[in-house]
C-alpha cells in the first residue's frame, strides 16, 4: 500500500498532499510488516491450539521482520509470479529454516492481505483522527469566542441577512464531529481481521478452524467478524464513506477560507508563516495556499473514494479484478485525508478574523442587508407578502439610486404614513440586533 510515483508519493511535491507519519504507516516496508504480523498471528494462534509446533511459531515471529527483506528482491518476485504475496511467503519459509513448513499454515493470500490492510486502516485512522478532532477543537473555540461578531450572511454569492461568524464556525465544528464519530465508528465496528483460508471455510485447519481464527484475532488486537468477508466488501466502501466525508468538511471549510480572503472581502485569512510566498512574481499576494491544496486533495480522495464504492460487486469467493483496486486507491485516500485532516487543523487553530471588515462589509449595501428585518415589521401591519413587496420596490430603488435602505422606503406614501425616518433607521441602523439566538456583544478575550 504505497503512493503513486507523482504526487502523493514524490519527493518532490508530496508534503503538499500528505503527511510523514501517514506515509510511514502506508508505505512499502509497513505494507510488508502488516503481512509479516499477520503471518506470526497465524503462526501463533495455531501454535496454541495445537495445530503447529509452538518452536516453529516462535521461529517465524523472530525471522517477520519487515526490515530484513529485500523490497527490490520482493518486487522483482512480484513481477515474475505476477502474485502479491508468494514472493514475501517464499523469503520468509527459507529465513526460517525447518520451520518454514508451517508458515501460511491453512490460510489463503487474501487472509493476509485483508489483515494488513485493516493494521494500516487502523494506524492511519488513528493519525487522521487525531488531526481532525484538533480541527473540530479549534472551530469549536471560534464558535465561542466570535459568537456574536456580526458578519454578512451571503446566499447565492449575495448579502442575505447578518449572521455571527461564531455561528458559521459552529457549522465547521458540528460537521466535524460527526466526521470523528465516523472514524471512531470505524475502529469499533469496521477495522476487523480477516481468515477464512482459501474460499472462506477455513477447511484446511479442520476442527481446529474456529479455535484459530478466534486466536489469530486477539493476537492483532483485531475483532473477527462472523463470517469470512473476501467478496463481501462494505467494511471498505464503509472506510471510503468516512474519508469522502472529510474531504468534503475539509473541502467546504477550505473554500470558504479562499472565499473570505479575496481582496474584495478581506474577513478572514489563513495563518501568516515567515517564508510562505504568495506568488513568484507579484510579491503583494497572499495567497490562501494551503486551503487551496487542501481542495485539491479533496478532489483526489473522491477519486479513490469512487472507485472503492464502484468495486463492490465481487464474483463467487474471489474477485482480483475488483480487489486489486483497493491497494492503490485506499491507502492513497488515506494518505491525502490525513493531509487534509493536518491542513485544516492549521487552518483553523491560527486563522486571522477581521472583525472590522466584517462589519465594514455590512453596511455595503447601505441598510439593504436588513431588508429582512424591516419587512418583518411592516408584516405585522400588512402581513408577509405585501411587506415583501413594499420592501422589494424600496430595496430595488435604493440599489439603482445609491440611498440607504431606509430612506428608499420613506418615499412610499403607505409606510411614511406609519413609521417615523428615525424608527425605520432604527431597524436598519445596527446588524448586530439581527441576530436571532445570538446575543449581541464583542469577541471574547483570547
Amino acid at each position: 500500500m504505497s503512493g503513486s510515483a507523482v504526487g502523493i508519493g514524490c519527493t518532490v511535491l508530496r508534503d503538499l498532499y500528505g503527511t510523514a507519519d501517514a506515509r510511514a504507516v502506508l508505505d512499502s516496508r509497513a505494507l510488508v510488516q502488516g503481512w509479516l504480523d499477520s503471518e506470526v498471528a497465524l503462526a501463533r494462534a495455531e501454535a496454541e491450539v495445537g495445530v503447529i509446533p509452538e518452536a516453529a511459531a516462535d521461529r517465524i515471529a523472530e525471522e517477520a521482520d519487515a526490515s530484513r527483506f529485500d523490497l527490490d528482491l520482493l518486487r522483482e518476485g512480484i513481477a515474475q509470479s505476477q502474485h502479491p504475496l508468494v514472493p514475501l511467503i517464499r523469503a520468509l519459509v527459507e529465513r526460517c529454516g525447518d520451520a518454514g513448513a508451517y508458515v501460511h499454515w491453512g490460510a489463503t493470500t487474501q487472509d493476509v492481505i485483508d489483515t494488513g490492510m485493516m493494521l494500516q486502516v487502523r494506524a492511519a485512522t488513528r493519525l487522521i483522527r487525531g488531526e481532525l478532532a484538533a480541527a473540530e477543537h479549534a472551530a469549536g473555540e471560534l464558535a465561542r469566542r466570535y459568537r456574536a461578531v456580526p458578519m454578512a450572511g451571503r446566499t447565492h454569492g449575495q448579502h442575505a441577512v447578518p449572521i455571527a461568524f461564531g455561528q458559521k464556525a459552529e457549522t465547521w465544528a458540528d460537521e466535524l464531529r460527526r466526521a470523528v464519530a465516523r472514524l471512531d465508528r470505524l475502529e469499533d465496528e469496521v477495522v476487523c481481521a480477516q481468515l477464512g483460508g482459501a474460499a472462506g471455510s477455513l477447511a484446511a485447519l479442520g476442527d481446529a478452524a474456529t479455535a484459530v481464527r478466534s486466536r489469530f484475532a486477539v493476537h492483532l488486537g483485531l475483532p473477527m467478524p462472523a463470517a469470512a468477508w473476501h467478496t463481501a466488501r462494505d467494511r471498505v466502501r464503509e472506510v471510503a464513506h468516512a474519508l469522502s466525508q472529510i474531504a468534503a468538511a475539509g473541502e467546504r471549510i477550505a473554500a470558504e477560507v479562499v472565499r473570505l480572503q479575496a481582496t474584495e472581502v478581506a474577513e478572514v485569512r489563513e495563518p501568516a508563516v515567515p517564508g510562505h510566498v504568495g506568488s513568484s512574481t507579484m510579491p503583494q499576494k497572499r495567497n490562501p495556499m494551503t486551503s487551496e491544496y487542501l481542495i485539491a486533495s479533496a478532489r483526489l480522495v473522491y477519486a479513490g473514494t469512487t472507485a472503492l464504492t464502484h468495486s463492490a460487486s465481487h464474483a463467487g469467493e474471489r474477485d482480483m479484478g475488483l480487489w486489486a483496486v483497493e491497494w492503490v486507491a485506499l491507502p492513497e485516500a488515506l494518505i491525502l485525508t490525513a493531509g487534509i485532516a493536518s491542513k485544516l487543523a492549521w487552518i483553523l487553530q491560527d486563522i486571522e478574523i477581521d472583525a472590522d471588515r466584517m462589519r465594514a462589509n455590512l453596511e455595503i449595501t447601505r441598510g439593504g442587508i436588513m431588508a429582512e428585518a424591516v419587512m418583518m415589521e411592516l408584516a405585522r401591519r400588512w402581513g408577509h407578502e405585501r411587506a415583501h413587496a413594499m420592501v422589494a420596490r424600496a430595496s430595488a430603488h435604493a440599489a439603482a439610486s445609491g440611498e440607504a435602505l431606509d430612506a428608499a422606503l420613506q418615499l412610499d406614501p403607505e409606510v411614511a404614513a406609519v413609521y417615523r425616518p428615525e424608527d425605520l433607521a432604527r431597524i436598519v441602523a445596527d446588524p448586530a440586533s439581527y441576530l436571532g439566538s445570538l446575543a449581541p456583544g464583542p469577541p471574547e478575550p483570547g
